[in-house]
């Protein structure tokens, strides 16, 4: 499998979309989409399940963003940032910022 541009625990940008500017930490990718903590927030109706305790309304929740959407944040520049990845002379393939060369992988 190939080694992914954005993981888990990430701090991304979105570039796209309604949720345009915002910032958060990727919780999970599966397949080609990210799920982004507070991020592309949907009101789902939920039922009552008595058996589960589970209560009714309306609840917010996350739903998965398409991977293209969003940026790795750079903390050096502050701004998303492009991902390519190089391997070091001990053999470990990393990932880094394509602005400014830094390594992503610590």
């Amino acid at each position: 499998m190939a080694m992914s541009k954005i993981k888990k625990g990430d701090d991304v940008i979105v570039i796209t979309g309604k949720d345009k500017g915002k910032r958060g930490t990727v919780l999970e990718v599966k397949d080609d989409r990210v799920m982004v903590e507070n991020i592309n927030m949907v009101k789902k109706h939920t039922k009552a399940n008595p058996a589960a305790g589970e209560s009714g309304g309306i609840i917010d929740k996350e739903m998965p963003l398409d991977v293209s959407n969003v940026a790795l944040f750079n903390p050096a520049t502050n701004k998303a940032d492009r991902v390519g990845f190089k391997t070091l002379e001990d053999g470990r393939k990393v990932r880094y910022f394509k602005s400014n060369d830094e390594i992503v992988d610590v």
